[in-house]
């Protein structure tokens, strides 16, 4: 057989993290080689962020980042209008 499609999971071991590494095991076939990329690993997070990874789980395929996984990283901006980091009114 010729080359196989590489599919890299990348994964902070969190529940929905293995539900989503299910998941694409059960969609990938023969032509895919699927590889768990664990976020604790330096290098691992060091190649996400190449990848613009801001959230995990995140899928890459063939060195592109899934656009369903391409999500934006927390805006601060917005958890600030959230009232995160100010007193609570009395």
């Amino acid at each position: 057989m010729g080359n196989k499609r590489k599919v890299e999971i990348f994964s902070a071991g969190c529940s929905v993290c293995h539900d989503v590494i299910r998941q694409v095991r059960d969609l990938a076939c023969e032509h895919c080689e699927v590889v768990e990329a664990d976020m604790h690993d330096d290098a691992v997070a060091a190649r996400a962020r190449a990848y613009g990874i801001t959230s995990v789980p995140a899928v890459v395929v063939d060195g592109e980042l899934a656009p369903c996984c391409a999500k934006v990283a927390i805006d601060t901006e917005v958890l600030r209008r959230m009232g995160v980091g100010q007193p609570l009114e009395a």
